[in-house]
This record gives structure tokens, C-alpha cells and sequence, in this order.
């Protein structure tokens, strides 16, 4: 069963690699050797997670990559669904 509108990685950043080790955005940015704009944009939920960055996150906070883009994956997909209804698509069947 789908997740109800799951949270943002970058929530999940926050709540579960910056706070409990009391660890500042800019801090965070330079120990992932990426602008700090970036990785605000990130915790901010104004950006996404890339290959690259969940690499980098795992690196840094543990969690396999792979977890970090499913985060991803899971919170694009609920908000592409919440505009399926105005996807005007045909559906193309097999001979």
C-alpha cells in the first residue's frame, strides 16, 4: 500500500542525520563537498536526491544509496499520482 504523502528526503536528512548530530547545513555541505546552497535547496524540499548525492549521502550518513533514492523515487511518484487525473494519455494495445 502506498505511503500517504511521504516526506521530502531532505526532511528526512534533517530529522535523522543533521539534528541528531547537531551538524549546521553549511558543516554538512562542506563534509559532503557540495555548495551549501545546494544541500539547503536539498533539506529545504526545493531540491531533489541524485545518484550522485545519494552516494554522497551514504558516504556520509550511512544508509545505502540505493535507500536515499528510493526515498526519492517514493515521494516523487505520490505527487506525480496526485496530478494523474489531468494526464490526458492514450493507451496502446498489443495486436
Amino acid at each position: 500500500m502506498p505511503m500517504h504523502s511521504p516526506p521530502h528526503p531532505g526532511r528526512i536528512i534533517r530529522e535523522l542525520c543533521l539534528d541528531p548530530l547537531d551538524l549546521s547545513v553549511t558543516d554538512a555541505a562542506k563534509g559532503l563537498g557540495i555548495s551549501r546552497k545546494h544541500f539547503s535547496d536539498i533539506v529545504n524540499g526545493h531540491a531533489g536526491i541524485s545518484s550522485e548525492m545519494a552516494i554522497r549521502l551514504s558516504k556520509a550518513f550511512g544508509r545505502t544509496p540505493e535507500a536515499w533514492l528510493k526515498q526519492q523515487m517514493l515521494y516523487d511518484l505520490w505527487h506525480a499520482r496526485q496530478r494523474e487525473g489531468d494526464m490526458d494519455v492514450k493507451r496502446f494495445k498489443a495486436a
